[in-house]
């Protein structure tokens, strides 16, 4: 007998997790295929999650029907931390005689030297890996650097997967917007239960361009990547991503401005940075965001401030380094953006975000917010003194 076993968070599952099911059950004949919500994987601890229940009950919709697979709740009535080799001696318990495979993306197979017990896991199982929009010529590389690691070598499924992100998945379903990769009856299940939904992101976004919206949501795809490595909420990351241009179009007799006063610390705002102002004064008002930290987020994300919670970081950023950005500097940013994990990672980043802005309006002969330039001298004292 040949079983499968594949797990995930599926949060939600999509397209592309069906697609794998499918072409594995084909490439290696496998007679069943495990589908299996994890409680609490050990590289997404502190990151928030659905329900177990909503994920169990995804996986049950996108799956049913199809013949040779089940959905298994081993890991979620099990609870806690779900490391792969209890999982994988359970199984092998259930299924003494049988050849075992365990399922991964080729992202996760060169991660797997990092799990837990890998020579216990791959005493247990064969690792069957799908590739996730390679280039020719990386199975070659993989099996060398496998067989080199661990003396065994890995099933292949023949199928290179397309880069469908749940994370994009769930910013559109918290913007309102239409989620593409997902079965119908897992659409129509999120918009039922408002899973993943932000209240009034829908509104916020009607206010900018379509050019905007779409920045909009590739800020918050790429902070709720880095939130979840930095022990962040996702859903303020992706909240205060959506809401932070919400007034750039906005003058200021527009009646959602109705009210808004200029604080005197702020000083002599230039126009460029006025709409971050005006939209902490929108989102709260007229969008009803009462979070501070939130609130704070969209209020400095131009301009930069002293002391800066870690949301408040990571929205500066990475509304400077999105994927469409394209100026002078920007790579290096990218670098260092994505350089390390946990708390104060993204300090030397803002060090050098603050740095390339005070030096490019230097260069224009332009007035330096005095706000930005305090946060350049806070950040490059706090971490690098006075050598720089």
């Amino acid at each position: 007998m040949r079983v499968a076993i594949f797990g995930g968070s599926f949060d939600p599952v999509h397209s592309e997790h069906i697609a794998l099911v499918q072409e594995a059950i084909q490439s290696l004949h496998l007679d069943e295929l495990i589908v299996m919500p994890a409680s609490t994987p050990p590289h997404k601890q502190g990151k928030e999650r659905t329900e177990d229940f909503h994920r169990l009950r995804l996986c049950e919709i996108a799956f049913s029907g199809m013949a040779r697979v089940r959905v298994s709740d081993y890991e979620i009535a099990k609870g806690g931390t779900s490391y792969t080799y209890l999982t994988c001696r359970h199984f092998r318990k259930q299924y003494p005689t049988a050849q075992l495979f365990w399922l991964v993306g080729t992202d996760m197979l060169r991660d797997f030297p990092t799990w837990k017990n890998t020579d216990e896991i791959l005493s247990l199982v064969t690792l069957a890996v799908c590739a996730r929009d390679e280039k020719a010529g990386w199975l070659q590389k993989e099996k060398r650097d496998f067989y080199e690691k661990f003396k065994r070598d890995f099933a292949v499924i023949n199928y290179n997967g397309k880069p469908v992100s749940s994370t994009e998945i769930r910013v559109l379903a918290g913007a309102g917007m239409e989620i593409p990769s997902v079965p119908d009856g897992v659409y129509d299940y999120i918009k039922a239960h408002k899973l993943y939904e932000i209240k009034n992101a829908d509104k916020a976004l009607s206010l900018q361009t379509p050019k905007r919206v779409a920045h909009s949501i590739r800020v918050a795809v790429l902070a709720s990547e880095k939130a979840s490595k930095m022990g962040i909420s996702e859903k303020k990351a992706i909240t205060a991503s959506l809401f932070h241009d919400c007034a750039k179009y906005l003058s200021l007799d527009a009646p959602l401005l109705k009210g808004f006063a200029m604080d005197k610390e702020w000083g002599k705002v230039p126009s460029a940075v006025l709409h971050q102002f005006t939209g902490a004064y929108v989102a709260e008002n007229a969008l009803g965001i009462k979070d501070r930290e939130i609130l704070d987020a969209i209020r400095f994300h131009t301009s930069g401030k002293e002391n800066m919670t870690e949301l408040g970081k990571l929205i500066f950023l990475a509304d400077m380094v999105e994927e469409e950005r394209d100026f002078d500097g920007v790579d290096i940013l990218r670098e260092l953006f994505f350089a390390k994990k946990g708390v104060g990672a993204l300090d030397k980043c803002l060090v050098e975000a603050l740095k390339q802005t005070v030096e490019y309006l230097e260069s224009k002969g332009a007035e330096i917010y005095p706000l930005t330039l305090k946060a350049y001298e806070f950040y490059r004292r706090k971490n690098y003194g006075n050598d720089e």
